[in-house]
């Protein structure tokens, strides 16, 4: 795929965002998974794409990070076109991604972990910082990645791409199956990353730690943005929302 490439001459800037996805589709071979997929993000937001299993909420992840084979569309961020860039490309900017899975070295301890990624930008993280949001991880430095809690390495997996000076975080479903005072304290994360300057397209199935977190919520159906409900108007579109997510 072709590196970055700069915006044609006259292009017009979506004032105050961040990231902006127009027309986004993409495919897992002959597997259509996104349907013209539009979305804004400004700087220092938390946004999250709320729906059902199969909705297409991870595939726009995997997609803004270069992860999916084929797409087409737009995706523009901090002015420049990524949708035919590398995943590499993409990290350099500044983009990291937190999959679902987590991707915790089992055979290597918490600071190793941590220490793994390389610095892709200035201003990442230093560990001091890092054990002072995450002070689990620090009473935790020395232990394996398999002698963790499930918690435990979802703070490890959150923490690790803050050490790269990426800016902008993609997070996938970072409560799930998490006991609610760990669910807490990751919420309490992210709003001290928000504080912090950190923007976050934040991908959720609980739409209540969602409301604790997030400026702004685009809801997802069969690969498509369906509809957009600010966290203000949230409780006023509770119906809605009951529709759309079958709870």
């Amino acid at each position: 795929m072709a590196d970055v490439m700069t915006a044609p001459a006259g292009a017009k800037a979506n004032t105050g965002v961040l990231m902006e996805i127009r027309g986004l589709e993409a495919w897992y071979g002959e597997s259509h998974v996104l349907h013209g997929v539009d979305i804004d993000i400004r700087e220092g937001e938390v946004v999250t794409l709320l729906g059902r299993n199969g909705a297409g909420k991870t595939s726009t992840l995997r997609s803004v990070m270069g992860l999916v084979p084929r797409r087409s569309g737009s995706i523009r961020y901090e002015g420049k076109e990524f949708v035919n860039a590398r995943s590499d490309v993409i990290a350099r900017s500044g983009i990291a991604y937190c999959p679902e899975e987590r991707g915790i070295f089992a055979s290597l301890d918490v600071t190793e972990n941590l220490m793994l990624p390389p610095m892709v930008r200035l201003g990442g993280l230093p560990l001091d910082e890092i054990y002072a949001l995450f002070p689990n991880l620090k009473e935790r430095a020395r232990s394996q990645g398999t002698k963790l809690s499930g918690g435990e390495q979802q703070m490890l997996a959150i923490a690790r791409i803050l050490r790269t000076g990426a800016r902008f975080l993609l997070l996938d479903e970072p409560s799930e199956g998490l006991a609610p005072v760990i669910v807490q304290q990751i919420g309490r994360t992210i709003r001290e990353l928000k504080k912090r300057g950190f923007t976050v397209l934040l991908v959720e199935q609980n739409f209540r730690f969602a409301q604790t977190v997030a400026d702004r919520h685009y809801v997802m159906e069969h690969g498509r943005v369906v509809d957009m409900v600010a966290n203000e108007d949230l409780n006023a579109s509770l119906d809605r929302l009951h529709q759309y997510l079958g709870v």
